[in-house]
């Protein structure tokens, strides 16, 4: 395999344009669907977050706050199993677009021992040295122990979300995406009841607080685990996985996966790292702060997760047509998608303005707290239109036409070069407000934005990765 090939696009003839939209049907056949599946995956995801959230911002500030530290070593074990995940999708998208499975049940083998020994290594660090890790996002010693609690039970779920993500992503590139959904409500249901059953203590049950909403959280994941395990084994048809296959090793396409995965497994753990450099530069600041971070951040990953969930579904439309071999409609597709994706996120932008308000009622936190949250959002309103372009951009066309290294390259950059020494520079030296340290810390989703326009148009990314 010769991934370095950059491929050569015959020249943009395609009758089938009107302006800058395709009139491809295969196009609209592939994305729109996928996109539709993937939302409601993410959307039910999210939700789960978002219960959680206001669950515990109902029981405790404190609590709130506690939670939102050890959600910050799950989102870097989120990152970087999406860079397992975008290995297997990437290199399976393309050989589904060739018609074949059995390079991609190979590839899904080695994404899952990659993603095992990820968890297991987030599991023993969160079991065996919670202080010391949540002790790097805040000096608060009351946040801290709160904390401990919740990330005791917390490190078991990360060994079942690696597996179940890797599968997921591995459905996801054969364009079979509604079992996410199937997952993700699931949890929804699981983790509302059993939330309010064992953080409050109603219904006979005892009252834990943090520690219950992170035994609804170990339940729900495990329900997960189970869902997507029987379906790839018993009901699907396209990959027809089997245990073999899965937890078999086989080297043969370890190199394949390594080249595709890798740039993307060491982007997503330094951005997961970069993203607690974030947290812990406001959670230096106080735990108020630190409250209505976790609440913005909550409300806006909801509002954006159509623009977000694009660059999933970008990746494997991009990754079945140059895998098929269709050169001539890269172009006319990469155009539309780039206007998709900005018209999402003005729309989103707008609603998140317009609805702020409202949700950030539903959360029983100081006034400090209510306000600070309110102009965080407004931020992210203004920064979500960069968010909704620059990352699909990246992540869906330009990796999954065959580059997933310029993702790795690209947020990293930014993000150790300009936001971290920004926003650390204007909180610890210039002692600024957490509203201008907060504009630092997104500023990067308008910057990005240029040369991840530029690189997209050039078609320098065209890369066969199959065999």
């Amino acid at each position: 395999m010769d991934s370095t090939r950059t491929v050569r696009l015959p020249p943009d003839n395609d009758p089938k344009l009107f302006g800058i939209f395709t009139r491809q049907k295969r196009f609209y056949q592939t994305f729109f669907p996928l996109l539709f599946i993937i939302v409601l995956q993410q959307l039910a995801a999210l939700t789960v977050n978002l219960v959680d959230n206001v669950m515990l911002g109902r029981y405790t500030e404190l609590s709130l706050s506690g939670a939102t530290l050890v959600n910050q070593l799950q989102f870097i074990l989120q990152q970087l199993c999406g860079g397992i995940g975008m290995g297997v999708s990437v290199l399976g998208s393309q050989y589904w677009g060739r018609g074949e499975t059995a390079p991609i049940r190979r590839i899904t083998s080695v994404g899952v021992k990659f993603a095992l020994a990820s968890g297991l290594i987030f599991c023993l660090a969160g079991r065996f040295a919670p202080s010391a890790i949540l002790s790097l996002f805040t000096n608060d010693a009351a946040v801290t122990a709160e904390g401990v609690r919740y990330l005791r039970v917390m490190c078991w779920t990360y060994i079942i979300f690696a597996v179940s993500n890797t599968l997921m992503y591995s459905l996801q590139s054969v364009e079979t995406a509604f079992i996410g959904t199937v997952m993700s409500c699931s949890t929804i249901v699981i983790n509302l009841c059993l939330n309010y059953c064992l953080i409050y203590g109603n219904f006979g049950f005892p009252e834990l607080g943090i520690v219950g909403a992170a035994a609804a959280t170990l339940t729900s994941r495990s329900v997960e685990l189970a869902i997507i395990l029987i379906y790839v084994l018993f009901a699907d048809k396209k990959l027809k996985l089997r245990l073999k296959d899965i937890f078999g090793f086989d080297a043969e396409y370890l190199r394949d996966f390594c080249s595709a995965a890798l740039p993307v497994m060491v982007s997503g753990l330094l951005w997961g790292v970069a993203q607690g450099a974030q947290t812990s530069v406001l959670g230096h600041m106080s735990s108020v702060v630190i409250a209505a971070n976790s609440i913005a951040i909550v409300i806006f990953q909801i509002f954006v997760v159509v623009g977000m969930s694009s660059s999933n579904a970008a990746s494997v439309t991009m990754g079945k047509t140059v895998g098929s071999g269709n050169f001539a409609a890269v172009k006319p597709y990469t155009r539309t998608l780039q206007l998709i994706f900005l018209i999402i996120g003005v729309t989103q932008a707008a609603l998140m303005f317009l609805l702020r308000g409202r949700i950030v009622s539903f959360y029983t936190v100081s006034p400090e707290a209510r306000e600070l949250a309110l102009r965080f959002l407004v931020i992210l309103s203004i920064s979500s239109v960069g968010s909704c372009y620059e990352f699909p951009v990246e992540g869906g066309i330009i990796a999954g036409g065959g580059d997933p290294k310029y993702q790795a390259i690209t947020d990293n950059l930014f993000m150790w070069l300009f936001t971290i020494p920004s926003a650390a520079i204007s909180a610890f030296v210039f002692h600024a407000s957490p509203t201008v340290v907060f504009c630092f810390l997104k500023a990067d989703q308008f910057l990005k934005c240029i040369p991840n326009a530029i690189v997209c148009n050039r078609y320098r990314w065209v890369r066969r990765l199959t065999r």
